[in-house]
């Protein structure tokens, strides 16, 4: 299976420097990077005018070889540059394209002619805003991204963060190198790039805490049963009920725990909802409890325990968590049985282990950790901030939901569903990582799994999705990835 690392800006610089530390030199590593650009060029366009944007540093310098390259496949190819190239394997680039080209480079002026243009201005490691030509070419090219390849990211968006700090490009495709930036998976420079090619430039074996979350990196130790499974070896799953007229998220919890694989599914419920609760199961069994002494009790055999779906924010859903935290269970928190330790996240933290799982939304994620995505370059290093500050897996939800672990690990959910923005969804992802864990399965690889899953989920059914389809699309899911294990 391929690799999913992704690395930060000063990790791939160590990458590039080991590499020419070990005999390659830097020019050779530009010229293979400019080749994956024409070659990802000539594989997605028809041939035609071609312009090429070079900016002063290496970027530019793989934007002069991609020029030669193309022109050498008999590609009618412009270059405009802004700046000389300052550094030597951008200058040793740009010469060998002057050998070849019949009129000299001219200078970026704003003003993009027709074709395909290959946006090489400035690459992951921008700092400062653009301005000049560069910030209007940049913004020529948002206005028109089914025009452009970006090498390395679009001109504009920093690679460690993904957010533009000032005038951006937009485009169809970006080149990257050995491995994908915090920018090609966070928003809104994931929405910037289209479609991301890694290529290959020969770099050696580098490592990396972070990766894109995907089936590489836990299909391998997916929970399959065995011939000799039975129910109670595919683990034991309590979710707590809400109030009466608040039953339907656990219940969408425990369905989506039955079949994600969990062997055994109760839902512990209040007296007074057990009459609804008893209505609309099946396979779902159902316990009453009126006390968190009861609650505890219940859920003393179990391998883990959901809790915080339309559970209420009061002191019986703060009471349920500390008993629950007294089983031993495997516990995944969700909504009210986050903010129910709004005041007091210490105390909560004081009841986690690393086996466990927190899955705020952004709200969610600020009462429990204030202030801290503020303040943080981006939600890479909050959620990993906050899942060692909590010592146990936050996955902290979005568009580019972020998956980390107290040892520092962490994962980028880059197949995020528009059709998930619907009531009880997060109910459902909550089931499916608590079905992995009480199988048995790592948390945090159960929470990337999880969602994971999920997304494929709602990507399979589109428009029209409403949550309580989700537990019945991932048959298809699973069977794929048992196809594909």
């Amino acid at each position: 299976m391929k690799s999913r690392q992704v690395l930060t800006v000063a990790e791939m610089g160590r990458a590039d420097a080991a590499a020419i530390a070990a005999g390659t030199s830097g020019l050779a590593l530009m010229e293979r990077a400019g080749t994956a650009v024409a070659d990802a060029v000539c594989s997605r366009f028809a041939r035609q005018a071609a312009l090429v944007l070079c900016g002063p540093g290496n970027n530019g310098g793989d934007g002069y070889v991609a020029a030669r390259v193309l022109k050498g496949r008999g590609w009618p190819v412009a270059v405009r540059s802004f700046g000389e190239p300052a550094t030597q394997d951008a200058q040793a680039a740009s010469a060998r394209w002057a050998a070849v080209a019949e009129g000299a480079t001219k200078p970026l002026n704003g003003h993009l002619e027709p074709g395909v243009w290959i946006d090489a201005l400035f690459g992951a490691g921008l700092s400062r805003a653009l301005d000049g030509p560069a910030a209007a070419a940049a913004l020529r090219m948002a206005e028109a991204p089914e025009r452009v390849v970006a090498v390395d990211v679009p001109s504009g968006v920093p690679g460690d963060t993904g957010r533009p700090i000032g005038p951006a490009a937009c485009a169809a495709l970006t080149v990257t190198f050995h491995a994908k930036k915090p920018a090609h998976l966070l928003e809104a420079g994931r929405d910037r790039c289209g479609e991301v090619v890694v290529a290959d430039i020969g770099l050696g074996a580098t490592q990396s805490q972070t990766h894109e979350n995907g089936p590489e990196l836990w299909l391998p130790r997916f929970p399959w049963p065995t011939a000799a499974s039975h129910k109670h070896a595919r683990g034991r799953l309590v979710v707590v009920s809400g109030e009466v007229w608040s039953t339907g998220a656990a219940r969408l919890a425990a369905r989506a725990a039955l079949r994600i694989g969990a062997g055994l599914v109760t839902i512990l419920s209040p007296p007074e909802a057990l009459a609804v609760n008893a209505g609309h199961l099946e396979a779902v069994m159902l316990k009453g409890f009126e006390t968190d002494l009861e609650l505890e009790q219940a859920a003393r055999a179990v391998d883990a325990a959901i809790i915080g779906p339309a559970a209420g924010v009061g002191e019986p859903t703060l009471l349920n968590v500390l008993a629950l935290a007294r089983t031993g269970a495997a516990l995944i928190l969700d909504a009210d049985a986050i903010t129910v330790f709004r005041d007091d996240p210490e105390e909560l933290f004081s009841l986690l282990d690393r086996d466990d799982v927190l899955t705020p939304h952004v709200g969610e994620f600020e009462r429990l950790f204030p202030g801290l995505l503020a303040a943080s370059p981006e939600r890479i290093t909050a959620a990993r901030t906050a899942a060692e500050r909590a010592g146990a897996v936050v996955l902290l939800k979005g568009s580019d939901t972020v998956i980390a672990a107290p040892d520092g690990r962490c994962a980028v959910n880059a197949n995020g569903s528009p059709w998930l923005a619907t009531a009880g969804s997060g109910d459902v992802l909550a089931g499916f990582i608590g079905g992995l864990v009480a199988q048995g399965m790592e948390s945090f690889e159960a929470a990337c799994a999880g969602a994971w899953i999920h997304a494929e989920a709602a990507e399979l059914h589109g428009p029209g999705l409403i949550s309580e389809d989700l537990p019945g699309l991932a048959p298809s899911v699973l069977r794929r990835l048992f196809d594909e294990r």
